[in-house]
């Protein structure tokens, strides 16, 4: 029945005052509206809840204090971890706790018996971090180990890829502290069963007696209707409480139970020596239903790992940047599956001759390369660290993989994880695909074949009812298979909203009242996280969808090129909906994405917490005119469109492009402030700047302009503007070197030619000495020298970017025709021709100009392997230390700056493990970004340039990047080209390397 005007009333009024009384007594952050509501309101599951707001505290009290308070309230509670749940688990309409910000400590370790007490917090891939330097790791290595907290890792009991050999959550648990939904805080750990000497109080000790009760009770029943497989974690674990032994670990009842029964504090986990020597095999399949019937021999070999890649995650892998090197080498022909099996014994030796009998037993099983197909294929011994690791990598971003589909159906997850007896997994998997056959789709699987679990996921478009219905009749029918060969319909990812209705089919109507029993005794209120495991509704039930009946967009006026992907905005809409949440870009080291998320630990500053707010913008679900609004530029402010989401996001979000596109709405809507003109519009007032240098800096050196110009245009007085120059970078001449040369054309970018000509004087040089002929063409129009655009993108305004854009097109088109490559060395302009320009423009002209684009090192980097470069580098007995360009990474052409470097004889290249420098174009001197680009450079950068003594070279090739390193430590960083033409002056003389760093090279 739905609330009347009053009810409504009164609920808005309870709500404003739990709002101030949780803002009044918590220190975190506390948020009631709907931007930030709306960021908490979907994981990784295809549902979505509104949450009625959401807590991060900053102590375990304030959690604590928070239950407290919601609980005088009458509102439920949701603890969540990194949202990343398969199932829906960390979804609801209460209040949402964010454990994941700042209660993630090591608080006990105790390295001899191999134990450590953490809170529920911390990130899986930061604790083994932590470990790594004792020798011990935490072995659940679930594929979302950068982002999973082990505190969500114990609510879904997870497992990870080698459970085989080391367990799932629930093995590796010790013992857990959490409260009571009525506060009361207990120690959940081994007791016997007379509860002789436990430490709790008088409520701990009869609960943990009805527990036992009803354990010894049942216990008939567990051992009849429970999956006797090991990844059976589904419902609540109630064989724990059987009598077995002498002790019973209350904590494993906690483990799985999804944050239905109590509120975790602290958990006690058993850690085991790290993994020190490893061998993989790659084992090829012409056949599907081969390889799966194989698995069950494979194992023999005593693995810790069987993982299975199909055809299509192979297929997906192959069209995304970062895992092609890796598939080209691992993978051999156009198998239908391959099983990548891992020894990891401690002696070296024998893992190689478990490689070898692998091969033997493949070739036992009939399997060889000369073989039909249906007995085709063979094994890739992989023996080289740095292979193993990709190929994990890889592995682990199967879930994403499989969703980088750019279509309207995407691989689902609710039949994802069920686990059958390894000898029956050939024959599931093939009635499986039946199934899917008979309801009109198709299904990706990879994962874990050596313990029957495979994450399988139909392709559907949930937004369509008859393919929602599709999905129940698959679940139903799946199920009902699983149950046929005693397995688990829940084998990894817990049961949350998708498989929590499907528990009495699967345990009994006896089993599914004795969950009942055990949640009523722990929760009697229904307070903690409710809907899951018992009392849940329909998995079908598509008001809680994330694209529930009602979900629309409306046509959208975009600016961009969006046509790769389908729904409103020309694709806007697709692409978008491309986030699904499965949180890689709240990974905290390695790569660059995401660089505002690892400086403040905000889901309002991660691309998901990003995606999710377009998302809900388009679609209405935040109110009209949203995507222009102040609450959307609020959540896009600290995105520096580094673009490494475009590169490192499993499915792609671009969230640098869709940004230009809010900026574009926004512009349209509000116009343009003082800043974005004084950014936007640079390139068209360089010229007069540098004729009036002295005046353009002025501002620089007068704390009272400084000042003024923060409190009018944004512009932190606690940055230096680059310097402008009278002797900017021109030519009179239009070509150089020699005209038998081989051509190639240079971009003299605005950013280089008006401030630091220093690095085209050096480009050219080494070009020119190298016996190249280089062009450097005047505009085809005559006018003001030649821009790529994208300090008019950083601003909103597209029109005008494509206005520069089609000149350089004009100017370059001639040269691309004919082969002739276009060379450039700051990343952001150059890479917007291999990027934005293709978003602007689809003529031939632009797609000849993007394929023939490189970097200044890409150039230099092709010619030598092809054996035409011919430079005279002197020797360098020095160091250089290297920072690199996020687009570089972005668009893997890192890579090629380190072989430049060591074309160099005796440089020592050192690279710095570091993620965006902040300063980010003109992200950096905004009053408002100020501080967070200083917190995103020193989380790596400024102390390893700090650490490096002074006749260490420091490189770094983007522009702002130079300045932020200026900025930050002093230290005055040098362009790849001017380290080469440094390289030129040591092969002609003698004199003392520290004249040519700290002096200007000019061609």
């Amino acid at each position: 029945m739905a609330a009347t005007g009053a009810e409504k009333s009164q609920n808005s009024a309870e709500n404003s005052a739990l709002a101030v009384r949780l803002a009044r007594e918590i220190t975190g952050d506390v948020f009631f509206d709907e931007f930030n509501r709306g960021r908490y309101a979907t994981d990784a599951s295809f549902y979505q809840m509104m949450p009625l707001g959401v807590v991060v505290p900053r102590t375990m009290d304030e959690a604590l204090r928070t239950l407290a308070i919601a609980g005088d309230a009458g509102r439920i509670v949701t603890p969540r971890g990194g949202g990343t749940s398969q199932c829906g688990q960390t979804v609801n309409e209460g209040i949402v706790v964010d454990f994941s910000k700042h209660l993630n400590r090591v608080l006990s370790l105790d390295v001899e018996n191999r134990t450590c007490v953490v809170e529920p917090g911390i990130v899986l891939d930061d604790l083994n971090r932590q470990l790594k330097k004792h020798g011990l790791w935490f072995p659940v290595d679930v594929s979302t180990a950068s982002r999973a907290t082990i505190g969500g890792m114990a609510g879904n009991n997870s497992c990870g890829g080698r459970s085989l050999r080391y367990g799932t959550m629930r093995d590796n648990t010790l013992s857990m502290d959490a409260a009571l939904a009525d506060g009361t805080l207990l120690h959940f750990g081994e007791v016997p069963r007379d509860l002789a000497r436990v430490n709790s109080p008088d409520s701990g000790l009869a609960l943990f007696r009805d527990m036992l009760d009803l354990g010894k009770r049942e216990a008939a029943e567990i051992a009849e209707r429970f999956p006797q497989v090991q990844r059976r974690v589904g419902g609540y674990n109630l064989d724990a409480l059987v009598p077995r032994n002498a002790a019973n670990n209350m904590a494993h009842l906690l483990v799985g139970s999804e944050g239905t029964l109590a509120f975790t504090t602290q958990v006690e986990l058993k850690l085991w020596p790290i993994i020190r020597n490893k061998v993989l095999g790659v084992c090829h399949f012409g056949n599907f239903y081969e390889a799966m019937d194989a698995a069950q021999h494979l194992v023999k070999l005593r693995p810790i790992a069987v993982e299975l890649v199909d055809r299509t995650m192979i297929a997906l892998g192959r069209e995304i940047a970062m895992f092609q090197p890796i598939i080209s080498t691992a993978v051999r022909g156009n198998p239908d599956a391959v099983l990548i099996v891992e020894f990891a014994e401690e002696d070296q030796a024998e893992n190689q001759r478990r490689l070898k009998q692998l091969g033997e037993l493949m070739a036992d099983l009939g399997f060889g390369w000369d073989k039909p197909q249906r007995k085709w294929g063979g094994v890739v011994e992989i023996t080289e660290p740095a292979l193993q690791t990709g190929i994990a990598d890889f592995r682990a971003a199967g879930l994403n993989v499989m969703m980088s589909m750019k279509q309207e159906g995407k691989p689902v997850s609710f039949v994802e994880d069920c686990a059958v007896p390894l000898p029956h997994l050939a024959d599931y998997t093939e009635r499986l695909n039946g199934i899917f056959e008979k309801h009109g789709t198709r299904g990706t699987m990879y994962a874990h074949a050596s313990e029957g679990c495979l994450h399988v996921r139909p392709v559907l478009n949930l937004k369509l009812e008859k393919d929602v219905k599709a999905m129940r009749a698959i679940a139903e029918e799946t199920f009902e298979m699983v149950r046929e060969y005693k397995g688990s319909h829940s084998g990894e990812h817990g049961d949350g909203l998708v498989r929590s209705e499907f528990h009495e089919a699967m345990f009994g109507s006896r089993i599914a009242a004795d969950f009942r029993e055990v949640k009523h005794r722990f929760d009697p209120d229904n307070v903690l996280n409710p809907g899951k495991i018992v009392d849940p509704p329909k998995m079908d039930d598509r008001s809680l969808f994330r694209y529930p009946p009602d979900y629309r967009i409306g046509e959208l006026k975009t600016a961009l090129d969006w046509s790769a992907y389908p729904g409103a905005g020309g694709g806007f809409q697709g692409a978008v909906e491309m986030c699904n949440n499965n949180g890689a870009c709240r990974k905290l080291e390695g790569g660059v994405m995401c660089p505002s998320y690892r400086a403040t630990r905000n889901e309002k500053d991660v691309t998901r917490g990003r995606a999710n707010t377009l998302r809900l913008a388009i679609s209405g679900q935040l109110g009209p005119n949203a995507l222009a609004s102040d609450e959307m530029m609020d959540t896009l402010k600290l995105c520096v469109s580094c673009k490494a989401c475009r590169h490192e996001c499993p499915t792609g979000v671009d969230m640098a492009k869709m940004k230009i596109e809010v900026l574009a709405a926004r512009a349209a809507t509000h116009g343009l402030s003082l800043r974005d003109r004084l950014v936007g519009y640079l390139p068209r007032y360089a010229g007069l700047a540098a004729r009036l240098a002295p005046l353009a800096n002025w501002r620089n050196g007068n704390p009272s302009l400084r000042k003024l110009l923060e409190k009018f245009a944004g512009i932190s007085a606690q940055r230096a503007l680059p310097a402008f120059r009278r002797d900017v970078f021109r030519t009179d001449a239009e070509a150089f070197g020699p005209e038998s040369g081989r051509e190639v054309v240079l971009f003299a970018d605005t950013f280089n030619r008006a401030y630091e000509r220093e690095n085209l004087d050096a480009a050219l040089r080494v070009l020119v000495e190298g016996g190249y002929r280089v062009h450097i063409p005047k505009p085809a129009d005559h006018a003001r020298p030649l821009c790529c655009g994208r300090t008019f993108l950083s601003a909103g305004l597209v029109d005008q970017a494509r206005a520069e854009l089609d000149r350089l097109v004009a100017t370059y088109a001639p040269f691309a025709a004919r082969g002739v490559p276009i060379v450039g060395l700051e990343p952001s302009c150059l890479l917007t021709l291999r990027d934005e320009l293709l978003s602007l423009r689809s003529d031939n002209d632009a797609k000849s100009i993007g394929m023939h684009a490189l970097l200044f090192e890409e150039f230099l980097v092709r010619e030598a392997e092809a054996g035409r470069l011919r430079l005279p580098l002197g020797s360098m007995p020095a160091k250089a230390l290297v920072h690199g360009h996020c687009h570089q990474k972005s668009f893997g052409a890192f890579k090629p700056v380190e072989k430049a470097l060591r074309l160099v004889p005796d440089l020592n290249v050192e690279i710095i493990e570091s993620s965006c420098c902040g300063m980010a174009g003109a992200f950096g001197y905004g009053a408002d970004t100020y501080e967070a680009s200083m917190q995103m450079a020193e989380l790596s950068l400024l102390p390893a340039v700090r650490g490096a003594d002074q006749a260490t070279l420091i490189v770094a090739d983007g522009t702002s990047c130079r300045h932020q390193i200026k900025d930050g430590s002093g230290r005055s960083a040098l362009h790849v080209a001017r380290v080469l033409a440094m390289s030129l002056d040591r092969a002609k003389s003698n004199s003392p390397l520290s004249s040519h760093a700290k002096e200007p090279i000019h061609g």
